[in-house]
């Protein structure tokens, strides 16, 4: 019975852990770029995205593919990066319980 109220105790000190983490990555911001540079998408630790920029040479018609482009690229970098910074969250989160 002792095993099963110290998991029970366990359980609840990891939920608790998980809600300061959600909040956490709320608060947390990733950039990633493109281009060498010349686009970066900043996005929340959830991969929500905050925010883009463009470099002004990037601005004009004949290149609107390429800038679309860039974007996506960038938008990758920074989501990769997100999900790295979660998954290590996670482990320091979860360390030490029999899961």
């Amino acid at each position: 019975m002792a095993d099963f109220l110290g998991l029970m105790k366990q359980a609840t000190e990891l939920k608790s852990k998980m809600e300061a983490m959600q909040a956490e990555l709320d608060q947390i911001e990733v950039e990633g770029t493109s281009g060498g540079g010349l686009v970066t998408v900043k996005l929340s630790g959830k991969g929500e995205m905050k925010g883009v920029k463009v470099d002004d040479t990037l601005l004009k018609p004949s290149e609107k593919q390429i800038v679309e482009d860039l974007i996506v690229a960038a938008h990758a970098d920074a989501r990769r990066k997100a999900e790295t910074l979660m998954q290590e969250k996670m482990k320091s989160v979860a360390g030490g319980l029999p899961l």
